[in-house]
């Protein structure tokens, strides 16, 4: 198995080669790089896919100490550096999303273009980081059954089908519960980027779901206002949080079409 020592952390990644651009794909809290299946059937081998398990998920071993999303843009460069990658298109869905932005802001070299899939510059507003807050308490120090009500609950925030949650759930469910602390202080306690947006230059396209729930669809649009060169809003219509892995019909051709354009 592919992995790289980045920043204290063991990275785990997998890269479809090829002499094609690079294209970074960065995932969403809860989920691991296999959420993008759907997009790396469709661009490899004329792009080379590059997905990795960012800190607290997946096959990625870090080191349980608190984080920020700088600190996750850094573990992707890092691994751009490990494999001689020089810049890519960056494909983030949700925090995938948020570290990208962070990259672009610290490390724009590096970017050739943002992909930003139900995702938002700005930080959620303190009811719902309450919220999120007790549910995160619950994971961490409820019983099984309770874990398993709270699973279902944010399943059905970032996926809206209950098939895929039930493929996903079980995942969760396997991980120790304390591996989420350190990831969800990074994903609430994130700073607010948006009067920094005018700064990144990268061409962005951004794609969100009609029926998102944790980012809603306004924030969507306030992020590709804030941009400047964002090309389109791609407004999926029906899909929940992960709108690329529920509706990759919609999503692959909106994304093929723009990497065309850019890389």
């Amino acid at each position: 198995m592919p992995y790289v020592e980045v920043n204290g952390q063991r990275v785990f990644y997998e890269d479809s080669g090829g002499a094609g651009p690079a294209v970074l794909f960065s995932h969403g809290f809860l989920m691991d790089h296999t959420m993008f299946d759907p997009q790396v059937e469709a661009l490899a081998p004329a792009l080379r896919c590059i997905r990795w398990d960012a800190r607290g998920f997946g096959a990625t071993q870090e080191d349980g100490a608190p984080f920020t999303y700088w600190d996750s843009a850094a573990d992707a460069v890092a691994l751009l550096d490990h494999l001689g990658v020089d810049s890519a298109a960056w494909v983030g869905m949700s925090q995938g999303g948020y570290l990208s932005l962070r990259a672009a802001l610290a490390h724009p070299d590096r970017v050739r273009a943002l992909v930003l899939i139900d995702t938002a510059a700005d930080r959620d507003d303190e009811a719902t980081i309450a919220g999120y807050r007790e549910l995160l308490a619950t994971w961490a120090q409820g019983t099984q059954a309770e874990r398993q009500e709270v699973a279902g609950i944010v399943g059905a925030i970032i996926l809206g089908d209950e098939r895929l949650a039930a493929e996903w759930i079980p995942t969760w469910l396997a991980e120790d519960p304390q591996r989420m602390v350190a990831p969800a202080e990074a994903l609430l306690g994130r700073d607010d980027v948006s009067p920094r947006l005018t700064e990144i230059e990268a061409p962005a396209l951004v794609i969100h779901g009609t029926q998102d729930q944790a980012v809603g669809l306004a924030r969507g649009e306030a992020l590709c206002a804030g941009l400047p060169d964002c090309r389109a809003l791609v407004r999926v219509e029906g899909a929940a949080h992960a709108a690329n892995l529920t509706h990759p019909e919609t999503v692959n051709p909106a994304l093929v079409s723009f990497l065309d354009e850019v890389v």
